[in-house]
């Protein structure tokens, strides 16, 4: 498995929203692809999975390993990731075309019927009429009891070529 997990500061993501331009370069690979986003409210972060063939290989079973983006260019060697930076600014006026989504009160309710052990393993996104729930991590002896949650909400396994997940009906 050639994936990483690279944690995000929700500003930053809003900035490239905004279409300003990015004050660093990253470490990260140029065949880098976006698999999933999540955002986890209790730690105000955007989880981002991405793959690479220049990442090295682990095995399922193991918990996706954290790529840390690392500001290029800089002389200092002790680099911080640019997801643990918080930049501290004016509360900006956002313009009238841009919504910000909430998470629906289904997905909230849905989420909120896994333990949170449960839910550490997994992200939850809106689509369409549905909840999908994907494991961000090799799920051993947890899948039998998440796969019990989601069949009593009246959801199901999809298996798929490069990512399987549970989809609950909203």
């Amino acid at each position: 498995m050639k994936i990483r997990v690279i944690k995000l500061a929700p500003e930053l993501i809003i900035e490239l929203l905004q279409g300003k331009q990015p004050s660093f370069a990253s470490n990260l690979p140029s065949d880098a692809e976006l698999l999933d986003l999540k955002l986890d409210l209790f730690s105000n972060q955007v989880l981002a999975i991405v793959r690479s063939d220049s990442f090295e290989g682990i095995a399922e079973s193991y918990p996706i390993p954290e790529f840390k983006l690392t500001r290029v260019g800089e002389p200092k060697p002790s680099q911080k990731p640019i997801g643990s930076i918080k930049q501290e600014s004016k509360p900006e006026v956002k313009p009238a075309n841009v919504k910000l989504v909430q998470p629906s009160k289904t997905a909230i309710k849905i989420e909120n019927e896994f333990s949170p052990e449960q839910r550490k393993l997994l992200s939850f996104t809106v689509k369409g009429d549905c909840v999908v729930v994907k494991p961000i991590q090799f799920l051993k002896a947890e899948w039998e009891d998440i796969n019990e949650v989601v069949r009593s909400l009246g959801g199901k396994w999809v298996k798929g070529d490069v990512m399987s997940y549970w989809k609950i009906p909203a």
